[in-house]
């Protein structure tokens, strides 16, 4: 019976209505509107793709050209040992007075009157879209609900034992299984340790 009902809200909840002819700057292409935050219903299932990946084949090595290899990395650290530490000098972590200026504030680019109205003209007209769709959208779940209360008062007339096992919760309709931590009571005798601090503060020396 909630399999029933859930494919009837679908149905319902699957008409939508027109979009506005100056909302044409917010439109794809093909003549709908581009899908994003903004423009998703709230009843509207959102779901990953899934990602499939396959493991990478390790290559055969040859032990002797990975020693080689090892020898090589070996002797560029070593040279790289003979040569001192390049120091970095304290200036490069001080900021310039010049910017730390508060009156240096940037501006709001001017707009034209026309373009100014005309960004105030399309949010008022999205705003009435917004609304109408709301509005058909709370409508079509009032009507799902009612069908759906009509339909169990007609079942409890008939049966009972099916009215009751209509009210049970679907486990097939979204099947998902969480097992989460269980309660354990703390230890009485335990004494939580103190905790560690490791200095890791960077000296610079010249």
């Amino acid at each position: 019976m909630s399999i029933a009902v859930s494919r009837a809200l679908c149905r319902v909840l699957s008409r939508q209505t027109a979009v506005p002819t100056n909302v044409s700057s917010l439109m794809g292409v093909d003549g709908h509107v581009s899908q994003g935050p903004w423009f998703a219903s709230v009843l509207t299932l959102k779901t990953s793709a899934p990602l499939r990946a396959e493991p990478k084949k390790k290559k055969k090595v040859d032990p002797r050209r990975e020693q080689m290899v090892r020898e090589r990395l070996k002797k560029k650290l070593k040279k790289l040992e003979r040569v001192p530490p390049e120091l970095i000098p304290i200036e490069d972590f001080t900021t310039p007075a010049k910017y730390m200026d508060e009156t240096r504030v940037r501006g709001a680019p001017q707009l034209t009157f026309e373009e100014s109205e005309r960004r105030a003209l399309l949010l008022k007209e999205w705003s009435r879209y917004k609304q109408t769709q709301h509005r058909a959208e709370m409508e079509a779940v009032g009507l799902a609900v009612e069908a759906q209360r009509e339909a169990l008062e007609e079942l409890r007339l008939e049966s009972e034992e099916l009215y009751q096992a209509a009210l049970r919760p679907d486990p097939l309709l979204f099947p998902f299984n969480h097992q989460g931590p269980s309660y354990t009571p703390p230890k009485a005798q335990y004494e939580a340790p103190e905790g560690k601090y490791n200095n890791i503060t960077k000296v610079y020396t010249q």
